[in-house]
């Protein structure tokens, strides 16, 4: 019976196998996806269906690293598994639902961090997986891979904020989040018409004049940037947390395989799934 089951009911299944076999994911797993069905029930209450839809994502995202094992044919590490896990909910549950992008203004800055640490990591992982299979003729320094990481993890980091502004042009959102500035610096107002920059500084104000004529203050307190800025430090810290870890795994592949803290964050290349020898096994006795 269980040969005859579909793809998508395996993917449960396989998550469920691979969940017992490791104890404290598990637990992560089970408290997070508690508290998403929790928050699920009260928007739904609350008329929220947005929320609700976003939380059903939340539920099939967190399935994402058994679904990466499977496909990629590989054994994701336990420190691993839970910050992809705790990023999602603190992404779309903590960031989207309960606000924590406007009520702290760092909650963006952490979370694309810590995405451009886990994108070189999964960057380095598949270049090394390459570098260490029988199958490829590949001889890969420490160096390169390590450049190869921070490439794969600051192209990710680009492509998402691409998707960040074809929302906000498409869906009128506001995923690039805006900045109050007080000083700006243009060549759309020199007086010639020329190329020379022209800036504001002290600015307390901007008044907005609608297709009517009618003027409004915004009364925020300085000019609005509309994402630049914030795309910029995204990008920037993005950068960082590549960085960081592509410093890490040259050490972790120059010392082959030694460092505690990179194997932590680097899959293995397995040629069977551990839960489905262990199914495959059950079934024999069976």
């Amino acid at each position: 019976m269980g040969k005859k089951r579909g793809k998508l009911p395996q993917i449960f299944v396989a998550a469920d196998a691979a969940l017992r076999r490791k104890r404290t994911v598990a637990a992560v797993y089970i408290l997070l996806r508690f508290l998403v069905i929790a928050t699920m029930v009260a928007q739904f209450f609350n008329g929220n269906y947005e929320s609700v839809f976003l939380c059903l994502l939340t539920l099939v995202l967190l399935l994402l690293p058994t679904i990466m094992e499977r496909a990629l044919m590989v054994d994701l590490p336990n420190t691993l598994e839970i910050i992809i896990m705790l990023f999602i909910f603190a992404a779309e549950i903590l960031g989207e639902i309960r606000s924590f992008y406007t009520t702290f203004q760092s909650w963006d800055t952490i979370l694309h961090t810590i995405n451009g640490f886990l994108c070189a990591a999964i960057g380095f992982a598949l270049v090394d997986m390459l570098n260490r299979n029988e199958r490829f003729s590949l001889t890969l320094s420490p160096t390169y891979m390590a450049v190869v990481a921070f490439c794969f993890s600051m192209t990710i980091g680009v492509l998402w904020e691409f998707f960040e502004c074809g929302m906000d042009q498409l869906f009128f959102l506001d995923m690039q989040k805006d900045t109050i500035v007080n000083t700006i610096s243009t060549v759309m107002l020199d007086p010639t018409g020329g190329n020379t920059p022209v800036a504001i500084r002290d600015i307390t104000d901007v008044i907005v004049v609608t297709a009517d004529g009618e003027e409004i203050a915004l009364g925020l307190g300085g000019y609005l940037d509309i994402g630049i800025l914030d795309t910029m430090k995204d990008l920037f810290v993005n950068f960082v947390g590549a960085v960081v870890f592509s410093f890490i795994g040259y050490f972790y592949v120059k010392n082959r395989g030694k460092g505690r803290f990179a194997s932590r964050f680097i899959p293995k290349v397995v040629d069977v799934i551990p839960e489905d020898r262990e199914r495959a096994e059950e079934e024999k006795r069976d």
